[in-house]
């Protein structure tokens, strides 16, 4: 598939223990041409646990897409009314920002640029995490 030229907003919430698992597939999306635009939500972006530290999440990301985390809602806003986003991927996303999801709610930036992205009929791709079964390989 011909990734160049497409802006692929990548949005991460609070599901930390699959950021290593995430990062790679940035990695894999850049290797490909793609433009990665990185969002996080509050939490992913500011939480540090026993996982690892967020700024440490942060400049890795940053680094590997060559662009800085959209981390507030006044940025994530922009993306949908510049009509930035080809299509956005949420991994992982966590059961909180599912549900917020499923209800309309955007009250943290990676549900403010989905919904954007929503309004302007562009694909959404939502990878479910969860501290449960649905986390776990098998």
């Amino acid at each position: 598939m011909n990734l160049k030229n497409k802006n692929i907003g990548f949005a991460l919430t609070g599901a930390f223990y699959t950021f290593n698992k995430v990062i790679p597939k940035i990695k894999e999306l850049v290797k490909k041409q793609a433009n990665i635009i990185p969002i996080m939500s509050y939490n992913a972006y500011n939480i540090d646990t026993k996982i690892g530290k967020a700024l440490d999440f942060v400049e890795k990301i940053e680094k590997i897409t060559g662009n800085k985390i959209i981390h507030t809602i006044e940025e994530a806003e922009k993306l949908g009314v510049n009509k930035v986003i080809d299509i956005i991927v949420i991994a992982p996303t966590t059961g909180n920002t599912i549900a917020k999801l499923a209800n309309g709610i955007s009250d943290t930036p990676v549900l403010t640029a989905v919904m954007s992205n929503i309004r302007n009929n562009n694909p959404v791709v939502v990878a479910i995490s969860s501290n449960n079964a649905l986390s776990r390989e098998c």
